[in-house]
């Protein structure tokens, strides 16, 4: 019987993974950059972590079960409420803010389509214990560098669920957030329908003025000069400071209900519907899970998305290493020669390999020039008896007997070269 992987999930092979390692890195290294310090959280929690703020309009879509002790458990949806859940627990007398960021799989039990899987993961950060506009613009300002970082283009757009929310006066927060739900999947007949039923028709001609307001102008025809639009006019006037390009857009709603003040996604080319690489925005959730009060702001990009974005990378190139030798000389390479380079060179981003299936060094050598080695070194009963190898440069062909001291000279000298020549960023 054929057993072949679950829907909605992925396999990645040796190239894949090669690239997404090196995406990973760089997102890593920028948000390290900018102070942020990575945590990791469980890949199940309770249920109630989750329908505690959502509702039960969470578990449809997610993959939730029983453990043994009868406990109703949850494999993580997405991060923010765990990562909230681990500040209250462990974090709450921390320095403020705190500067976090994880990268992790996600699980959702949704219809598979391009961009869109069962199991997906995340990269976020999450700025916790700073209510001011300059966190909300930090952010912001880092979901920016990463994408310049990776030299990717991304439209961002920028709101707050303040200005939409000002419009909805006394309905329950369960009608309001139902309402979100409509304007952030874009569902006019749905909120037409809705609002019908609820009795609010009226608002909707309101709902779509604001949401077609193309600046903050336009907009405070509509609700007036609400607090929201002067928080949100700061964001904007800072991130023009910074020369990063967004756009004011009050149809970002965000679909997820702990989301309480500036929202935004970045938008990428070549996903068809499934655009949105990144969104995050301004919440509060710690008082819900038995901590304080603490504003917080985070983002969260979805990886695989990511990935699709860049689509073919060129890889920075790394030096890779093929010890050849004889049958005869076998057992003096592996006791002498394999471990002093390994030793030599293992803090270098340097691959050291053995041939284990070819017994001569013709084919050796040949599975050297596959793997794209820079460099064989050779050892064969001449170089036994001396105590050297011989190095050879395969893109050269030249090749020269030397002691083993020298050889590891040569390529870490070939490894600093190509450290050098590298970018930071993925090149184009």
């Amino acid at each position: 019987m054929k057993i072949q992987r679950p829907r909605g999930t992925q396999d990645f092979l040796q190239d894949e993974m090669a690239k997404r390692r090196h995406i990973e890195k760089e997102m890593r290294r920028t948000v390290e950059n900018w102070g942020y310090q990575e945590i990791q959280t469980p890949t199940f929690e309770n249920l109630d972590l989750f329908t505690l703020r959502s509702g039960d309009t969470i578990i449809d879509q997610s993959y939730i079960f029983d453990d043994k002790g009868g406990r109703k458990l949850i494999l993580r949806p997405e991060l923010t409420e765990p990562v909230t859940r681990l500040y209250v627990e462990k974090l709450q007398k921390a320095p403020k803010p705190l500067k976090l960021y994880y990268f992790a799989n996600c699980f959702r039990y949704e219809r598979p389509q391009k961009g869109r899987f069962r199991e997906f993961w995340q990269f976020g950060v999450e700025l916790i214990g700073s209510d001011r506009p300059e966190a909300d613009v930090e952010v912001i300002a880092l979901a920016s560098d990463v994408l310049d970082a990776l030299e990717l283009k991304g439209d961002l757009h920028v709101g707050h669920l303040g200005a939409p929310r000002s419009l909805m006066g006394d309905l329950s927060d369960e009608q309001k957030n139902a309402i979100m739900r409509f304007i952030d999947k874009k569902d006019d007949g749905g909120l037409r329908t809705y609002l019908e039923d609820i009795g609010a028709t009226s608002l909707g001609e309101n709902i779509r003025a604001l949401t077609e307001s193309k600046d903050i102008t336009e907009a405070r025809g509509v609700v007036g000069n609400v607090p929201a639009l002067e928080r949100l006019e700061d964001i904007s006037d800072m991130l023009n400071f910074y020369g990063i390009s967004h756009k004011i857009d009050f149809s970002v709603a965000r679909g997820l209900e702990y989301y309480t003040g500036m929202v935004f996604e970045i938008y990428a080319e070549g996903l068809g519907t499934e655009n949105q690489i990144c969104g995050g925005g301004s919440y509060r959730l710690a008082h819900l899970f038995g901590g304080e009060d603490t504003p917080s702001t985070g983002f969260a990009f979805g990886f695989d998305r990511v990935v699709m974005a860049l689509g073919d990378i060129k890889l920075p190139q790394q030096t890779k290493v093929m010890i050849v030798s004889t049958m005869d000389a076998r057992d003096w390479t592996f006791q002498n020669v394999r471990p002093r380079l390994r030793e030599s060179l293992r803090n270098l981003e340097v691959s050291i390999e053995v041939d284990l299936k070819s017994s001569d060094i013709k084919g050796q050598l040949s599975r050297a020039n596959i793997m794209g080695a820079s460099h064989a070194v050779i050892v064969g009963n001449k170089e036994m008896y001396a105590g050297r190898v011989t190095l050879k440069d395969m893109n050269t062909g030249d090749q020269e007997m030397l002691t083993i001291d020298e050889a590891i000279g040569r390529i870490e000298k070939h490894y600093i070269a190509l450290l050098k020549g590298r970018k930071h960023t993925i090149p184009s």
